[in-house]
């Protein structure tokens, strides 16, 4: 098994990071996402949040406990936006996003490794306009802005 490559999100584009990070995957590559809370996505935040609140709306009118679903974890959110770049209906896209792992904040076991950051991503450096973050976008939705990370023991 390969080493993952570990990806710091914070202040990068979210659209532009999932694309990189879905072409990625299907070279065969393992990734790893912390700080996905602090992506970003560009837009005046305003219209950002209104077009989210609208899609968080969207159930069937027959049964509304049928999808589709939208999540109001970061790390879950980011994962949804990375799914939709593959074709996570074949096999290829499936495996690969299987490859994947998200977390919301930095866990322990992280610390201290190397991080990748893709600096022409960067929304301070790129972007001339406003943006919002995906976990203030998400505080706004319903999201209640845990981050705590415990040590999970297996024994009884």
């Amino acid at each position: 098994m390969s080493k993952p490559i570990i990806i710091d999100a914070t202040n990068m584009i979210l659209g532009r990071l999932a694309a990189r990070v879905a072409k990625m995957l299907l070279e065969g590559k393992r990734i790893i996402i912390v700080n996905a809370e602090k992506a970003v996505i560009s837009g005046e935040p305003s219209m950002v949040i209104n077009r989210y609140k609208e899609l968080f709306e969207i159930k069937s009118r027959r049964n509304p406990r049928r999808g589709p679903f939208q999540y109001s974890r970061p790390d879950l959110f980011v994962k949804r936006r990375i799914r939709g770049m593959l074709p996570y209906k074949k096999r290829r896209g499936k495996l690969a996003f299987r490859r994947l792992k998200v977390y919301v904040g930095l866990p322990p076991e992280f610390e201290k490794a190397d991080k990748v950051v893709f600096h022409e991503l960067d929304a301070t450096k790129r972007l001339r306009y406003k943006w919002i973050t995906v976990g203030d976008l998400l505080k706004k939705l319903g999201w209640s802005g845990k981050t705590e990370w415990k040590k999970v023991s297996l024994a009884r």
